[in-house]
């Protein structure tokens, strides 16, 4: 691998992890009312749509990106559907 495509994997792989501290601010606020819902399944649908051409890919950059994001991303629907109504749905 060239220097570029190693940057490229390291870039494929950081840019999900953004979404850990989306996680933990709705975690520690106990509440996801300031995201769309809307936003929060589009973007779910569509990684869900992408990820079969990740799994495909000969290219190590785009399959690397397509799982860690499906895996994180996931983890935002989740955690945005847990706390919906603003801690544990009580509301």
């Amino acid at each position: 691998m060239t220097l570029i495509e190693y940057i490229g994997l390291a870039a494929s792989i950081g840019l999900p992890l953004w979404n850990i501290p989306l996680i933990l601010r709705i975690i520690k606020r106990r509440s996801s009312a300031d995201l769309s819902m809307t936003w929060v399944m589009g973007v779910w649908v569509c990684s869900l749509l992408i990820v079969p051409s990740g799994f495909m890919s000969k290219d190590i950059i785009w399959r690397s990106f397509s799982i860690v994001n499906l895996v994180l991303f996931t983890g935002v629907v989740i955690v945005a559907f847990k706390y919906r109504q603003g801690g544990h749905g009580k509301e």
